[in-house]
């Protein structure tokens, strides 16, 4: 099996270097762990249910819990599905050989070398073949302590003709600043298969962010792909990586990410067609506050009869915000259909007059343009999750 997560350098990035990075913050190993998810306060609960994590399991197939390395909660209410600390999996497998490190190399960076050495834990989900979830399965992963840094590896494997929607929450305890999370995560979408996989991150203002993800998908499957940032964060890279690997594979990736004053966010994605008939779309809403961002976007066709579609839309809404669009098209057949659009700029003044005009203040005004933006109704998403989600948008823009 190929690796389809190559070597990508961040080189226009400002900070620490990887290296100090990781000797800045100390392992998660090293802490004393809460094992009773009833202690976690009120303000913690409100706090992982903004990232998509809903502690009583109420409208969820199943539950992950996982604070700093220890493994709280892993546990399936429905048939069909297998849920497991990835150590149990590790085990119970004899070292998952078809999967482990199978599509990122443990030696990518830095960062994939300490989970691969140092690795605190993660979870594995299999939903067998021809299962159909109805409700998504949930997995949170959880910093509780400041100056912390946990290193995760998750494995998710959609069976032949299955269906499965994974919310992941990340976040940080609400009084939290400081922080490291590493997480390799590896996706296989077998043929027919369709999974959904929905990540929340909800970080402390200096928290640093490394996922490392790599997806393949088989003959007539389906990876959507869903990416919510609405928070401060000091800085986040991620550039997940894609292969179609059978005829009519799909992959879609969305993301939408505010970025206030002082956050440096690097993200994007890369999908590999490497079939005949695979179609892939990337699009992403960025909303600048003074941050720092850059919006990548790399598509590779090597098969006829593909289709592709790149899209970026940035608005920046502060004199110091900065939104760098990186799209990349790369044909290597002649029976490709591959195309780009990208745009940045502000909120035109004439929008604004527009509404005060019908009896918005110029602060509704602004709100109501702004929520426009953030449509976050993605294809894919339960209504209840739909819901919450929109409650999420509405908070931020308050915060914000």
């Amino acid at each position: 099996m190929n690796n389809s997560s190559e070597n990508y350098n961040y080189d226009d990035r400002k900070g620490p270097s990887d290296e100090d990075l990781l000797k800045t913050f100390r392992p998660a190993s090293e802490l004393e762990e809460t094992e009773d998810i009833g202690e976690f306060d009120e303000a913690e609960i409100k706090r992982l249910r903004q990232s998509g994590i809903d502690l009583s399991g109420s409208g969820r197939a199943g539950s992950f819990m996982q604070t700093n390395c220890t493994v709280q909660r892993s546990d399936c209410h429905v048939q069909g599905i297998e849920l497991l600390p990835i150590t149990e999996a590790l085990k119970k497998y004899d070292g998952l050989k078809d999967y482990w490190w199978r599509l990122i190399p443990t030696g990518k960076d830095a960062f994939t070398r300490e989970a691969d050495q140092g690795l605190d834990n993660g979870y594995f989900m299999r939903v067998l073949p021809g299962e159909k979830v109805a409700y998504p399965v949930q997995a949170g992963l959880y910093i509780r302590n400041e100056n912390v840094a946990q290193r995760v590896h998750n494995i998710v494997i959609a069976e032949e003709g299955s269906e499965l929607h994974v919310i992941t929450g990340c976040a940080t305890h609400p009084h939290l600043t400081s922080g490291l999370h590493i997480g390799v995560s590896e996706f296989y979408v077998k043929k027919g298969a369709r999974l959904v996989f929905t990540m929340i991150h909800n970080w402390g203002k200096n928290v640093y962010a490394r996922p490392r993800t790599g997806i393949r998908v088989e003959e007539g499957g389906t990876f959507l792909s869903n990416y919510i940032s609405l928070k401060g964060v000091r800085s986040i890279q991620m550039f997940p990586s894609a292969i179609l690997a059978g005829p009519n594979a799909l992959a879609r990736f969305n993301s939408v990410i505010v970025a206030p004053d002082g956050s440096d966010i690097d993200t994007g994605a890369r999908v590999i067609l490497e079939a005949p008939g695979t179609r892939a779309e990337i699009i992403s809403r960025t909303i600048s506050y003074g941050g720092h961002v850059v919006a990548r976007g790399h598509l590779i066709g090597l098969a006829p009869e593909i289709k592709a579609h790149l899209e970026c839309q940035g608005l920046i809404l502060a004199d110091h915000g900065m939104i760098h669009s990186i799209p990349e098209l790369e044909a290597h057949v002649a029976d490709v259909d591959m195309s780009h659009e990208a745009a940045i700029g502000r909120i035109a003044q004439e929008e604004i007059e527009y509404l005060m005009a019908r009896g918005l203040s110029e602060e509704d005004a602004t709100s109501t343009i702004v929520r426009g933006f953030l449509d976050v109704r993605i294809e894919g998403l339960p209504p209840d999750l739909d819901e919450e989600l929109q409650a999420v948008v509405r908070k931020s823009q308050k915060g914000i």
